[in-house]
């Protein structure tokens, strides 16, 4: 399947997370992004160094300047399950606007067309880095990274977009 792409509507489907009751939810995708200004970005996993000292915490220090351009939400997601990223979210005690996704079968990252397999690293099916920039389900910008590169997929890279 073709990578997601400006233009392309941003498939439906379901991610988890613990909600602030530490319940774990399920969400639609749709429900999150419909009728919004959305960044949707993914990493290929957490606690891993790219992710965890540049990528993330590049959003979560952005966090208020995306929000006074317009975006809504700010969406991240991982092939993680939902226990990891619920841990993972808590090395950010700064964060306020970021939500950690977790997105464990790598089912919507297919759907996408973002998966990266890394298996021979240990790692079975992640996602590729990226940053989409998405208004009312269509997408804006598809900012995707190739093989392990952090170059495009930046807050800076969507600020500059908006």
């Amino acid at each position: 399947m073709a990578p997601i792409a400006v233009g392309d509507s941003l498939p439906d489907g379901t991610l988890s997370y613990f909600d602030a009751e530490d319940k774990l939810q399920q969400v639609s995708v749709h429900s999150l992004a419909a009728g919004k200004k959305v960044i949707l970005f993914g990493v290929p996993g957490a606690f891993t160094p790219t992710c965890s000292m540049k990528h993330v915490p590049g959003f979560i220090q952005k966090a208020e300047e995306l929000k006074s351009k317009g975006v809504d939400e700010i969406l991240l997601v991982s092939v993680n399950d939902p226990f990891v990223m619920k841990e993972w979210a808590k090395t950010f005690p700064e964060n306020k606007h970021v939500k950690f996704l977790a997105d464990g079968s790598a089912t919507y990252t297919h759907a996408l067309g973002l998966e990266l397999d890394l298996s021979e690293k240990g790692l079975g099916t992640r996602s590729r880095r990226f940053a989409l920039l998405v208004d009312d389900l269509k997408v804006k910008v598809a900012n995707v990274e190739q093989g392990g590169e952090f170059t495009v997929s930046s807050a800076e890279e969507i600020l500059k977009a908006l």
